[in-house]
Formats: C-alpha cells, sequence, structure tokens
C-alpha cells in the first residue's frame, strides 16, 4: 500500500472517512512506469485520496485505479517519439496526460482543463509529484488554441464524439503531427460515420492502433489521426464552428506553449 502523501502548501490531506484506500500497485505498472514507478504510486495516493474528496475519481473506481486508469493511459507512452510536445485536452485529474508525464519525462505535457477545481488538483498533483515537464493551463480547446504552438501529439481521453474531438485537438496539433484518442468498442464505428468531418478539420485516414500487446487484456484501444493540413477556423465544410462544421460535413456525406516550468497554471 502506497502511504499518503506529505501535506504541502496548498494541499489538504483527505479525510480518512471520504477517501478509499490505495491500492497497491500491480506488476505490470513496473513494466509500464520502470523507474517511475514511484512517482506513479505517488499520483495512484492522490487520486484515491484528493482525487475522491473532489469529486474527481468516483470511490468505486479506487480499486481500479491501476487497471482501468493508471497503466491503461500509461501504455500509451509506447506511441510517442521522445522529445515529443504534448498537449492533453480535457485532462480532468490528469488522464492520460499526467501519466504520460510521470512515464516519460522526456516529454513536454501540456494539460488543458476548463474547470478550476480540477485545474487546482493538476496544479497540486505537478507540486507534490515534482514534475518538471508539465503546464497545466485552464481553458476549452478552442479557448487556448491560439496560446500554443502546434504540438507533436494531442491527447483525449473519450470525451467526446470523434467528430467533436477532432474539431476540438486537431486545431492544436502541428501539420504532421497526431492526434491519439483513446476509445472503446465502437472505435471502428466512429471512425466509419465521422470519416468526413474528420478530413474536413484536415486529418487523414483514422487508423486504429493497440497499446499494450502482451502487457494488459484487453489492450489500449487508440485512435490516430495525422492533422495533414492547417484549416482555418469558420473554412470548415458546413459551418464556422470546427465542431459544428465537422458534424454537418459527416451528415451530408451519409457518415454520420510547449509544456515547462515547475506547476505553472495559466487562465486560458
Amino acid at each position: 500500500m502506497v502511504p499518503a502523501s506529505p501535506a504541502v502548501a496548498g494541499v489538504v490531506p483527505a479525510s480518512p472517512a471520504d477517501a478509499g484506500a490505495v491500492p497497491a500497485s500491480p506488476a505490470v505498472a513496473a513494466s509500464v512506469f520502470g523507474e517511475r514507478l514511484g512517482v506513479a504510486e505517488r499520483y495512484a495516493g492522490l487520486l484515491a485520496t484528493e482525487g475522491v474528496v473532489r469529486g474527481l475519481i468516483g470511490p468505486r473506481e479506487t480499486p481500479r485505479l491501476w487497471d482501468r486508469h493508471l497503466v491503461n493511459c500509461g501504455v500509451m507512452a509506447e506511441m510517442i517519439p521522445a522529445g515529443a510536445s504534448v498537449v492533453d485536452v480535457g485532462s480532468g485529474a490528469g488522464l492520460p496526460g499526467l501519466v504520460l508525464a510521470i512515464a516519460r519525462p522526456d516529454l513536454a505535457v501540456t494539460l488543458v482543463e476548463p474547470l478550476a477545481r480540477r485545474t487546482s488538483f493538476l496544479d497540486e498533483a505537478v507540486l507534490v509529484l515534482g514534475l518538471d515537464n508539465v503546464t497545466v493551463l485552464r481553458g476549452r480547446a478552442e479557448e487556448v488554441v491560439d496560446q500554443l504552438p502546434g504540438a507533436d501529439v494531442v491527447t483525449a481521453r473519450a470525451v467526446a464524439a470523434l467528430d467533436k474531438l477532432a474539431g476540438w485537438c486537431l486545431p492544436l496539433a502541428a501539420v504532421g503531427g497526431r492526434l491519439l484518442a483513446m476509445k472503446g468498442l465502437s472505435a471502428a464505428e466512429e471512425i466509419a460515420e465521422h470519416a468526413a468531418a474528420v478530413e474536413a478539420l484536415g486529418g487523414g485516414a483514422a487508423e486504429i492502433r493497440l497499446c499494450g500487446n502482451g502487457l494488459i487484456d484487453p489492450p489500449t484501444t487508440v485512435v490516430e489521426i495525422v492533422k495533414e493540413r492547417h484549416v482555418l477556423p469558420g473554412r470548415q465544410r458546413g459551418g464556422s464552428s470546427a465542431a459544428r462544421g465537422a458534424s454537418r460535413s459527416s451528415r451530408s456525406a451519409g457518415t454520420g506553449n510547449r509544456g515547462g516550468g515547475r506547476g505553472r497554471s495559466r487562465r486560458g
């Protein structure tokens, strides 16, 4: 069991009555996090205590933190090249962005999250975990797009249908950069349904990648989309809004700052 993290300025220890027990890391976690396993264990402790108290993680999720959240997100690191800039959209409690920053200290990770209570937790987690490769940025993806250089990789975890995700995430990627969207069993259906929308937003053909083969069962399903061209706001087919325009294109086709600095938080 991981001991509770020590109290630091701005971090209020969770109430034992509200927080769940911190689950021990499984053997597979060592393969995913390597020498960073200790940092991942401290993060698991924060999620099981502060994350539960603040409503970022459901109490019933605590026993499944490792297999459903940490390891499931951590295996995505195999798809990201060394030294890449990563923007995580709708980061919430830090999934998958903070997990990737822990597993891969060579990455420059920006966590984009609009809700203050979540960015507060993220700032505190970055401080407690001593992560120098993470920037926390408060705002919606469409609000911060002009504040960030194009990223090598943009990540998101099943926060919306693929057409909406592409509308939020592809503008944040550099041309040649990639959107890596964690998805479930419906991934193939979403790709078929929203292919026209993704193309209208400058994305190439979406591909399904399986991460963690041989380590976890089932492996993590990731939809990969390469940004082939930059689409100016208002130039998507069917409308001025990226998400709305892409969705309409899909229907008409019959298919349905580089991270850095310790715990810097900026309002979008």
